[in-house]
């Protein structure tokens, strides 16, 4: 009798035991895909930071210009990104594929000194007639604040400010900060001094709010082009609802410390779940340090190294003039050399 009372038991536990195992194996493979598109994604992200700076003419002006003051190119860094996700999911020669991955890309910023873009899909009448889908992009979008007084700030991503005074009806812009070249202390510059506006001369608080601005703009624009996303999509058989994923406070300050490009990817099934993700690529990792500082006859001299070449020992490298400048060295003109 105890014999079929077991046997029972372990007709009644099987099924379970079987489910529970399958369900083990599905939860491996999920995460082993999660751990694949994740690379893909990063990957992607890293290729279109690298190009950012290509084939876009950058002035090789003002000595004293931050290094962040570049131009972007966004469409190859869009090109690059979206090729890589083709090549690595093996579509690269299958248009109907590519349009799927398409899908599942709500939102891709790249982010500029003075602002920011954002590519994402729009509808439009093709060949035939029919509307269809495709990434267009956004026009620059500043980062634009306005204080209680009125006073209207453009920033950019490091101290260089544009600001309409509303009671003087007065636009300035320039670097709010200098640097003292002997102690390396940074002060409030001469132009800025007699402002009376408050943020100016709140050094501590000019950058919390100067960050906080445009990651307010950014997560605001993302929201509704994601939102927008989820309508459109809808209408082409895509049942998956996108979100704005969960970005923490450190990850978006590296977002915005440089140019660079930030990357969504959701509704990739993956298993009963979805995929849902970003990427950060940042141009800085391919910047190269160009400015050469010299010592000729006791004096400091610093000069650009894809402009100018000398013979001199070289004591020190800079990524700018301006960091140059504010170590104690002096401009070469390479006109006569």
């Amino acid at each position: 009798m105890s014999i079929n009372f077991a046997i029972i038991f372990v007709l009644i536990l099987l099924p379970f035991v079987v489910i529970n195992s399958l369900d083990v194996e599905a939860q491996k493979k999920s995460m082993y895909l999660e751990a694949q598109y994740n690379a893909i994604i990063d990957t992607a992200a890293q290729d279109a930071a690298s190009v950012l700076l290509t084939n876009s003419e950058q002035d090789n002006e003002a000595r004293y210009e931050s290094p962040k003051n570049v131009r972007v190119n966004k469409e190859e860094a869009a090109r690059a990104f979206f090729n890589n996700l083709y090549i690595n999911f093996g579509v690269i020669d299958d248009p109907y594929g590519q349009g799927t991955i398409q899908r599942y890309i709500p939102a891709f910023v790249v982010i500029g000194y003075d602002g920011y873009y954002i590519y994402s899909e729009q509808e439009y009448l093709d060949a035939n007639g029919d509307k269809a889908l495709k990434h267009v992009w956004s026009q620059k979008k500043p980062y634009s604040y306005k204080d209680k007084a009125g006073n209207i700030f453009s920033f950019t991503l490091d101290d260089y400010i544009t600001v309409y005074q509303a009671n003087s009806k007065e636009l300035k812009q320039g670097y709010l900060f200098e640097i003292d070249p002997l102690t390396s202390q940074k002060f409030v510059s001469p132009m800025w001094v007699g402002s009376s506006i408050p943020l100016i001369h709140d050094t501590t608080n000019f950058d919390n709010i100067r960050r906080q601005t445009i990651v307010s703009l950014i997560q605001s624009d993302l929201e509704y082009e994601i939102n927008k996303h989820n309508n459109l999509v809808r209408r082409y058989g895509v049942s998956y609802t996108f979100t704005l994923p969960s970005i923490d406070q450190e990850e978006w300050d590296n977002t915005i410390d440089d140019v660079g490009v930030l990357a969504f990817v959701q509704g990739i099934p993956v298993g009963t779940k979805y995929y849902n993700n970003f990427a950060l690529g940042g141009a800085r990792i391919i910047k190269k340090q160009e400015i050469t500082g010299i010592t000729v006859n006791g004096t400091k001299y610093y000069y650009d190294r894809s402009v100018c070449k000398s013979g001199v020992m070289n004591h020190e490298t800079f990524i700018s003039g301006k960091e140059a400048a504010a170590n104690g060295y002096h401009p070469l003109s390479c006109l006569n050399k």
